[in-house]
């Protein structure tokens, strides 16, 4: 506390001696970071490919949902394990009951507001939540670093912005877009980031008409010569590709997450829309508790239990601390053929040896 108390007299001391200035580092002064608009369009474009991949492995690799809680599972047959925790799972000993899963359960991308001016207008107030748009959280950090999109405009400066006594300045001028307006027409109707919106939202209701959609693109985009391996791969490399590049975009760009509840919001501050219902929201009247996020809260891994052999029997509850766990994409890459990523080999547990169901006595 000292330290902080410290470094604001300084700060203070320091506006004052100098009333107004000129904010010299991006993003904080309006500008862009040159060597990240390049990487914000390669996150972009890998993360467009990892959908059209996953969007293909499905259909090979069953993927099981839980029908009462979050639990995901890669395989034929869903596990055994017992940690369900949705409505009476008491009276059911923590099994889980299983359906089919879709690509919302194998990846999830959280939505965010999108901001115009992330510098003139950081905060989106809680009489705008129903004008402002949302968009997937990693889509808005590749629109500040320099993506544009027709859908989703953004305001971009030439000049950097004034501080004047602490509070930010522009002397540019610059044109408002009114981003209430309905969606604008894209070159592709059916675009990924309209199917990853939908996939996030749950507003997809009809799964065949979802489908269909996702096949079309799978068509267009894929060669039908590849094989389920090399699409694995490719998935996988577009996977490690995107997080690579949205965490080094976040050493720059501030993303905020609520610690309470999954809420996340891409800019210099979190928004002030009073919608989180976690614990103790009463107290806050509703408003987040903002706190600096991590790659897993802008990307949801969704960990799953490693299944070594796809056809065999499936997970027993009393081995579960032999088996491993991994994101559900690269599980799912995994079983359709891709080789074993050397940064979750550990996690996964290949090299245990579990033992047999006939074997749970004797373990001890």
């Amino acid at each position: 506390m000292k330290t902080l108390i410290r470094r604001a007299k300084e700060e203070r001391e320091a506006r004052k001696a100098q009333p107004c200035s000129v904010l010299q580092e991006p993003p904080d002064n309006g500008l862009l970071v040159p060597q990240l608009v390049e990487v914000a369009h390669r996150v972009h474009r890998a993360r467009d490919s990892l959908l059209l991949g996953v969007s293909k492995l499905i259909h090979a690799i069953p993927v099981k949902r839980c029908r009462y809680c979050f639990e995901v599972h890669i395989g034929i047959v869903g596990h055994e394990i017992r940690t369900c925790t949705g409505p009476k799972s008491g009276f059911r000993n923590g099994t889980h009951v299983w359906r089919r899963g879709a690509i919302r359960d194998v990846i999830y991308f959280p939505n965010c507001f999108h901001l115009y001016d992330r510098v003139g207008k950081p905060r989106v107030g809680h009489d705008e939540q129903h004008t402002v748009r949302r968009v997937p959280a990693i889509v808005e950090l590749c629109i500040q670093a320099g993506l544009d999109l027709e859908k989703y405009p953004a305001r971009r400066r030439t000049k950097p912005v004034y501080s004047i006594e602490g509070r930010l300045v522009d002397f540019e001028p610059g044109t408002q877009i009114d981003e209430t307006k309905g969606k604008m027409n894209s070159e592709d109707g059916s675009s990924v980031l309209e199917i990853g919106s939908e996939i996030n939202s749950g507003k997809a209701g009809n799964e065949s008409n979802l489908e269909h959609v996702i096949n079309s693109q799978v068509l267009l985009r894929h060669d039908k010569g590849k094989s389920l391996r090399e699409i694995s791969i490719m998935t996988l490399e577009s996977w490690f590709q995107m997080i690579s590049g949205a965490k080094e975009i976040m050493e720059k760009y501030r993303v905020w997450t609520c610690g309470y509840c999954p809420e996340v919001q891409v800019g210099p501050k979190g928004h002030k829309v009073r919608m989180c219902k976690a614990s103790k929201h009463q107290s806050r009247n509703g408003l987040h508790a903002w706190q600096e996020a991590t790659i897993d809260d802008l990307v949801g891994p969704n960990y799953v239990w490693h299944v070594s052999d796809l056809t065999g029997p499936p997970l027993v509850n009393n081995l579960k601390r032999y088996y491993g766990k991994s994101p559900a994409v690269v599980e799912l890459c995994v079983q359709a053929g891709a080789p074993i990523p050397d940064q979750y080999r550990s996690m996964m547990r290949v090299d245990v040896v579990p033992p047999g169901r006939d074997e749970v006595d004797l373990v001890t």
